[in-house]
């Protein structure tokens, strides 16, 4: 045989085996489609109005993209409105609508005093010194930045706290909501900023988890186009760097929800939970999945072309604080993808901040190793950032001090902080760091709550699976940071930093 008929036949035995790869992942993506329909449809509570209603005056870059920012806050307005006003005709829904956060008479609703961190808002102090840009992340609220909003406001910033589009209303919202409408949201708030910021003024942005993404990916590209305000600090809390890898598949297991039939709506939730929450959705859509997916990739990409552009060393000092242990985002995605990757300068001014699991000797035969390893990962590699580890002093003791390692040294200088890890808690994580021990939504500490409510975070309850429309579980997962004075410490020490020396010259 030939060496051109050698060369066809193999062709064809490619080509024939390319075609049946084809058919074998087609037929893997049909299975998978209708594997997860089948489990939402027959498995998943029934979806309720607040799961499929819609209100229609959210925002949305394509179609809103001549608003300015206080254009987007009148747009909101409305949108609360009529979300009050379609809340208002399920009260015939029985128990599910009574104890829930659209109930106006409710608990939630009592409890977080009619909710109105729900919305974007703005402190503006006496006298202004700087200006901050805070983001929540997904299913959250403004309310999840807010006493780091307050930090910064006492330090005499004015502190603008973005709702997110699809967020804070209903959560059949989040459904429809896309990346770029966070996006286009958070770019008019940095234009609104922008016009009143003054020289000799600082510019924070950060944001909490979707928001940490997102405040990030802004200051990445703002370093290649320098007519955009640019950031003199990122604070980041429990950022989303990378996603699990289950989230890729939400691009096509949301495939199905596009049909209109209501037995498959269904099919665009990968849980529903009862909102009692009054400031965050428990229910968790496919879509959810998909655009933080976006996000991640795009900052990843933005990392990426910035480590190879130079870009990086000229990033702004990056202060992240996220906890060792995080069951939503993980930890790896920060040290690995993110702190890794910083170059190291003459004087390193980024920082990340870890908190590490309660090493008390009582709790060491419970502890998994994970988050050990992300810890002595770091040490051993952070030559372009400081590193600090919040720990105990010892695994005799409850008490916790700051384990500080200098860029590329793995000799902790320790530093007392005057606090204890409380009775019965073994760690931080992901939700529970940007808020107060005592916060009246979310503290664990006795008495938080407001107005003979108990706070969220208090909540202990112990029974039997099946007694309470939320898995018990739910309720063990530590909501508030019982080391959050350290953080308000932390931003106090950041300004006087910052306004203490002159700006750098563009």
């Amino acid at each position: 045989m030939s060496t051109a008929n050698l060369l066809w036949a193999g062709a064809r035995r490619l080509l024939h085996h390319g075609r049946q790869l084809l058919v074998v992942l087609a037929c893997s993506l049909v299975a998978l489609v209708l594997g997860f329909t089948i489990y939402a449809v027959s498995m998943l509570p029934d979806l309720q109005p607040w799961h499929v209603q819609k209100v229609d005056d959210e925002f949305s870059a394509i179609m809103d993209r001549g608003l300015d920012f206080p254009g987007y806050l009148d747009l909101e307005a409305r949108l609360f409105e009529e979300a009050r006003k379609v809340s208002a005709d399920w009260s015939g829904q029985g128990e599910a609508f009574t104890y829930s956060r659209f109930n106006a008479q409710g608990s939630p609703q009592l409890l977080a005093a009619g909710a109105p961190f729900n919305r974007t808002f703005r402190l503006t102090p006496p006298a202004v010194a700087g200006h901050a840009l805070l983001m929540h992340g997904l299913t959250d609220s403004p309310y999840s930045m807010k006493a780091l909003a307050e930090s910064l406001y006492a330090r005499g910033f004015e502190v603008t706290v973005l709702r997110l589009p699809g967020m804070g209303t209903l959560p059949s919202m989040m459904t429809a909501m896309r990346y770029r409408d966070w996006v286009a949201a958070m770019r008019l708030a940095v234009a609104d900023i922008a016009a009143h910021h003054e020289a000799g003024q600082r510019f924070y942005i950060g944001g909490y988890s979707t928001g940490a993404t997102l405040a990030l990916t802004y200051a990445l590209e703002a370093l290649a186009d320098r007519e955009e305000l640019q950031p003199d600090r990122i604070l980041l809390v429990s950022p989303a760097i990378e996603v699990t890898p289950v989230a890729v598949l939400a691009n096509v297991i949301d495939i199905i929800a596009v049909v209109p039939l209501p037995l498959l709506q269904k099919a665009r939730w990968q849980s529903v939970q009862p909102e009692f929450d009054p400031y965050k959705f428990n229910s968790f859509p496919v879509n959810a999945s998909r655009q933080v997916k976006r996000a991640t990739r795009v900052l990843q990409h933005e990392l990426e072309e910035a480590h190879g552009d130079g870009r990086l060393a000229r990033l702004p000092p990056v202060v992240t604080w996220q906890s060792a242990v995080d069951a939503t985002v993980g930890a790896t995605g920060t040290v690995d993808l993110l702190y890794r990757q910083l170059p190291q300068l003459p004087a390193s001014h980024h920082r990340l901040v870890l908190f590490d699991v309660n090493r008390f000797r009582g709790f060491s035969s419970l502890q998994r190793p994970g988050a050990r390893q992300v810890i002595e990962r770091a040490i051993s590699a952070h030559s372009g950032y400081t590193l600090e580890v919040v720990s105990n002093v010892s695994h005799d003791s409850r008490d916790v001090a700051l384990h500080r390692y200098a860029p590329g040294s793995t000799s902790a200088l320790v530093l007392p902080l005057g606090l204890t890890w409380p009775e019965g808690i073994v760690s931080l994580g992901h939700v529970a760091l940007p808020f107060p021990p005592d916060d009246p939504m979310y503290g664990f500490l006795p008495g938080s709550g407001h107005d003979g409510y108990p706070s969220i975070g208090s909540w202990l309850l112990r029974g039997e699976n099946g007694a309470t429309t939320i898995a018990l579980g739910a309720f063990t997962r530590l909501r508030s940071n019982p080391f959050w004075s350290l953080i308000d410490r932390q931003v106090g020490e950041l300004v006087a930093e910052d306004l203490g020396r002159p700006l750098p010259q563009s």
